[in-house]
């Protein structure tokens, strides 16, 4: 049996997604995307080949195709999206649902399907652009082994995958994960500030502080070592490091980060329970 994988949404992510996918030799003719702007379908028909709607088909499962249904919209529009599709699926073959859409909990997503529960909610991150991000996957109790390495499988397209014993856990990887890379280029733009301060060019600074962090991610990520003895092996005793190091726990910037990351997740659980009311 074939498996036909259908977009709702054709932004971004989704876009990041069917990427990674051609990338991995997936069937673009079984790929569709429901994408109501017009701009979005040409530009997704050009760059991957995939099949553009504008609106939903009648029937979006069949008995002689395994379907997997990604809900790639705005939290914001997502029961309207879920509601709407409740009338397109049937139960008889058991089509995935794979939501994408941040801080949405399962039970409202089953709820705006009418019940319907076999769902895998998924956390990804921006560098799937890039075939470099990370995604924390929920499963449901109605998702089959099968639909579960399915599921996995398509976020594998776009980086690696953690999956999730308990769904509260994705408010912490909205913090993390989610969030994440803006902390990222936030430190990466203060690092190029003081470069600039220091008497460097902007394109000095930001060779020296792009460089400096993607080679500290890779050796880390390459290491046996742990990040602790890293950074020590780096702050010599009485060297210009551990001045700098000093100068960060003056500053308390542990702590910080950690409060950043705190507001992050209590945001995500409020976003989660005021999009869930419907």
């Amino acid at each position: 049996m074939s498996i036909h994988i259908h977009f709702i949404g054709g932004g971004n992510m989704a876009s990041a997604i069917i990427g990674g996918l051609k990338t991995n030799g997936f069937e673009m003719s079984h790929i569709t995307v429901i994408e109501p702007d017009a701009e979005k379908r040409t530009q997704l028909s050009a760059t991957y080949g995939v099949q553009n709607l504008d609106t939903y088909v009648e029937n979006l499962d069949s008995a002689t195709c395994q379907n997997i249904i990604v809900l790639a919209v705005k939290p914001q529009i997502l029961q309207e999206v879920c509601q709407n599709l409740a009338k397109k699926i049937s139960r008889k073959s058991s089509p995935l649902i794979i939501s994408i859409a941040a801080g949405v909990q399962c039970d409202a997503i089953a709820s705006w399907l009418g019940g319907y529960a076999a769902i895998v909610r998924v956390m990804p991150n921006t560098p799937a652009q890039i075939q470099a991000g990370v995604s924390a996957l929920f499963a449901t109790p109605s998702v089959n082994e099968t639909q579960r390495l399915q599921a996995e499988q398509i976020l594998s397209a776009v980086g690696k995958t953690l999956w999730l014993s308990e769904e509260h856990k994705m408010d912490a990887v909205t913090a993390i994960s989610g969030s994440g890379p803006a902390y990222v280029f936030y430190l990466i733009e203060a690092l190029q500030e003081a470069a600039i301060k220091l008497g460097l060019t902007l394109d000095e600074a930001r060779l020296l502080s792009l460089e400096t962090f993607a080679g500290a991610s890779l050796l880390a990520k390459q290491s046996a070592i742990d990040i602790q003895t890293l950074r020590a092996q780096l702050t010599s005793k009485g060297g210009t490091t551990e001045q700098g190091i000093l100068a960060l726990e003056r500053a308390n910037t542990k702590g910080i980060i950690q409060a950043a990351t705190e507001a992050a997740a209590r945001r995500a659980n409020e976003l989660g329970t005021l999009l869930g009311k419907g």
